[in-house]
């Protein structure tokens, strides 16, 4: 216990200082399990934000058929013609905890702003359901949209696929199943602090970080990959540390605190995506930990981020974007 609290004091002396006054003056509001047990008291503790909704979006859920079927809720900017550009977005939570409710806020903000329509995904969680299944729920909601483009006002080549943390990783491996099926055209992909790498191996993976540590870490990865955690059997749609080939993949943003237990694992694949030809824009935000964008307005930096994910996905959604080529297996 007091090599814990050594680690976390370290890491907290790290902190950019307005975030540290943050957290010492202000009883957390979330602590990610670490058992899954927790996982249901969790759940049951409900959302951990509540924002006020403006009336600038119209919202309305579907149900999208199938065994299961797939609830999403469409976002659309109030009084606004189509065809417009589409934003897949895969809400964030560990792949064990979360809602498509979790990306209110986020639609809110942008889709007036930006002219989108958003379009979040309530995919089936772990441990109840492993890899594939939510994926393949991701997959579903991104060939529906595609599918009833005329029906929703959506521009089929203008389609791009947004998520924070675990729905980042989400999000990283819909664009390489959607590249090796040839289905559907994927014009960009927004990863935020993606959680992309089931191994653990790097330095800041073993960091005691706030927010979710090593432990949760554990957790998250084992409930989701389910029989196949700690094997070497783990594809690349799992886990898109472990592609390979990332040939093909579409314009990618990819941003994440230098305090954050992804950092190493953020910054390679963003290195790795520039290697095979992707277009990549790489923020690293310094003395920050995962989830640091949620603070909002109460810090500079939280601020500065939220400016640059806006900024990037202005340009992309203002111009036209052609299919990416479909490349090889990942």
């Amino acid at each position: 216990m007091a090599e814990h609290d050594a680690g976390a004091m370290a890491m907290t002396a790290r902190l950019d200082p307005t975030v540290a006054a943050l957290f010492a003056g202000v009883e957390p509001t979330f602590v990610a399990p670490t058992t899954r047990d927790e996982i249901l008291e969790r759940r049951r503790q409900g959302r951990l934000f509540q924002p006020e909704l403006s009336d600038r979006v119209l919202r309305q859920d579907h149900l999208i058929p199938g065994d299961p079927p797939v609830r999403v809720r469409v976002h659309r900017p109030a009084g606004a013609d189509g065809p417009l550009p589409a934003i897949v977005s895969i809400h964030p939570g560990g792949y064990i905890l979360g809602s498509y409710e979790d990306d209110d806020f986020r639609h809110d903000r942008l889709c007036p702003k930006l002219g989108y329509l958003g379009v979040a995904v309530d995919y089936r969680l772990a441990p109840e359901t492993p890899y594939p299944g939510p994926l393949e729920d991701c997959y579903r909601a991104l060939q529906w949209v595609h599918q009833q483009a005329d029906e929703l006002g959506v521009d089929r080549q203008r389609i791009g696929l947004l998520g924070a943390s675990a729905g980042g990783g989400l999000a990283a491996a819909l664009a390489l199943l959607a590249r090796d099926r040839g289905e559907v055209p994927v014009a960009f992909q927004q990863l935020i602090y993606p959680m992309l790498d089931d191994r653990r191996t790097t330095p800041t993976s073993q960091w005691d970080a706030l927010v979710w540590n090593p432990k949760n870490n554990e957790l998250g990865w084992s409930c989701y990959l389910g029989e196949l955690f700690g094997t070497d059997e783990v594809p690349a749609y799992a886990a898109p540390a472990r592609a390979t080939d990332l040939a093909g993949l579409p314009p990618t943003f990819l941003c994440v605190g230098a305090l954050d237990l992804f950092c190493d694992e953020d910054l390679d694949y963003a290195q790795r995506l520039n290697h095979a030809g992707v277009p990549v824009e790489l923020h690293l935000y310094p003395a920050v930990p995962h989830g640091f964008d949620m603070l909002q307005d109460l810090v500079e930096v939280s601020r500065r981020c939220l400016r640059d994910q806006e900024e990037w996905l202005a340009a992309r959604l203002a111009e036209p974007a052609g299919q990416p080529a479909a490349g090889p297996g990942a």
